[in-house]
C-alpha cells in the first residue's frame, strides 16, 4: 500500500448562501471571481412569511438554491460581499447569506502546495 498522508486545512470558513430558484449560477459565478475555487449547490423547499401571500391565502410552495463554498478565513468577506451584491441580498425576499468557521477540514492537495504552505509557516 503506498504511503498515504491526511493533511487538515484549520483556517477554513463555509459561506452558505440560501437565494430563490434560478438565482444560484450567477452567484457562485460572481464567487469564483472573487477568488472561490468552486460551489455545491442543492435543492430545497423554504417556508416564511412569503408562503402565506398565494392567491387567496393559499399556502405557495418557495423552491430555494442552497450555495455551500469553503474558503479561507482570509478571502471569506470579501467573497461574502461579491455574492451578497451579485445576489441583490439587499433586496426583501432575495435570500439570506451566513459564514460558519470550520474547525478541520480535507481534501486532496496537492504535494507542492503542502509544501509551500509548509514553507510559509516556516516563515511566520
Amino acid at each position: 500500500m503506498a504511503n498515504r498522508s491526511f493533511t487538515v486545512l484549520t483556517d477554513g470558513t463555509l459561506i452558505t448562501c440560501i437565494v430563490e430558484k434560478g438565482k444560484a449560477d450567477a452567484i457562485v459565478k460572481a464567487a469564483r471571481e472573487a477568488g472561490a475555487q468552486g460551489a455545491t449547490v442543492f435543492y430545497a423547499r423554504g417556508s416564511g412569511i412569503r408562503e402565506r401571500l398565494g392567491i387567496l391565502g393559499v399556502a405557495v410552495e418557495v423552491e430555494k438554491e442552497i450555495i455551500n463554498i469553503v474558503v479561507s478565513k482570509d478571502q471569506a468577506d470579501f467573497v461574502v460581499e461579491r455574492m451578497y451584491l451579485a445576489g441583490q441580498l439587499d433586496t426583501p425576499g432575495k435570500g439570506f447569506i451566513y459564514t460558519t468557521q470550520l474547525d478541520k477540514a480535507a481534501t486532496y492537495i496537492p504535494p507542492q502546495v503542502v509544501e509551500k504552505l509548509a514553507q510559509s509557516e516556516g516563515q511566520a
